[in-house]
């Protein structure tokens, strides 16, 4: 499977609408068998060029997933960074700010988290929370003792957002941001799913019913964010979210494109290296 990043990706300047984006299409598989093949296959470049990656030691990558809950965020981290040397990985969950990090300004807490070069970056939420989730609920601004005027708050941290992943770019991130578009009807099925399965009775809570009534609320907030944030060097794309295994194959369609760009080769040896290398095989071989 090759992705198309023109089908996904938001484009600078675009004005989004998320009823006009597709939270499922047609299969990119004909079947599981083939999905596991696929994936299997994407999976297997990936570690390639991780490996390519770490030993160029010329860029870091960040992968940011947002989504409304249950559109499979963790599935999607699980499912395609499964062959990435852990060693070359880090994920990090942002949950409610701790008493420390309500200390400092709302990037943070993120900046703390980000990859060094060679190395890749995932976050399962982000520094967007306080865009989307602030934004639906501004009584936690409120209690984030911060001043502010409410007429141009997000303005100012989109600004704050876009010139921080400028920086980063500048000094050799990559960074790709997904959202996960799962349908209010998907949500509900695998709310459903996750009441009735014992396994999976911990990933639920009634906040998260509570929060489905904000649906509308966190849609507008999610297609101004991505609106004013999908910049050049950061990319949103907007991934249909309603069946897993395409958005898997989709996702490490995206980022394996968009590591196969990059300029990166293994160091070279010179000349004086190379004779040592002969020198200690001579020594092994006898």
């Amino acid at each position: 499977m090759k992705s198309s990043l023109k089908d996904f990706v938001v484009l600078p300047g675009d004005k989004v609408k998320l009823e006009k984006y597709p939270t499922e299409i047609k299969p990119l598989y004909k079947s599981k068998d083939e999905y596991k093949q696929m994936l299997s296959e994407n999976i297997e470049e990936l570690s390639s060029l991780q490996n390519l990656l770490y030993a160029s030691n010329k860029y870091s990558v960040l992968l940011i997933f947002q989504s409304m809950d249950a559109a499979g965020k963790d599935s999607t981290i699980k499912h395609v960074m499964s062959g990435i040397n852990p060693q070359g990985c880090q994920v990090s969950s942002f949950k409610h700010p701790s008493a420390q990090e309500l200390g400092h300004d709302f990037l943070w807490r993120e900046v703390n988290n980000l990859p060094e070069r060679g190395k890749i970056g995932i976050f399962n939420r982000s520094h967007y929370e306080e865009v989307l989730i602030v934004r639906v609920h501004p009584e936690i601004l409120e209690s984030e003792g911060v001043e502010f005027d409410s007429k141009t708050i997000w303005k100012e941290r989109y600004d704050s957002i876009i010139g921080m992943e400028d920086h980063l770019h500048r000094n050799g991130m990559v960074i790709l941001k997904f959202f996960l578009h799962v349908s209010k009807e998907e949500q509900r099925k695998r709310f459903l799913k996750r009441i009735d399965d014992p396994k999976k009775n911990w990933k639920f809570s009634t906040a998260d019913i509570e929060e489905r009534k904000f649906w509308k609320q966190y849609m507008d907030a999610y297609e101004d964010c991505l609106s004013a944030t999908s910049i050049k060097n950061a990319p949103w794309y907007v991934i249909p979210a309603d069946d897993k295994e395409n958005t898997h194959l989709i996702v490490s369609g995206i980022v394996l494109d968009t590591l196969k760009e990059l300029d990166m080769s293994y160091p070279k040896l010179d000349e004086k290296r190379k004779q040592e290398l002969k020198t200690i095989r001579k020594l092994l071989e006898k």
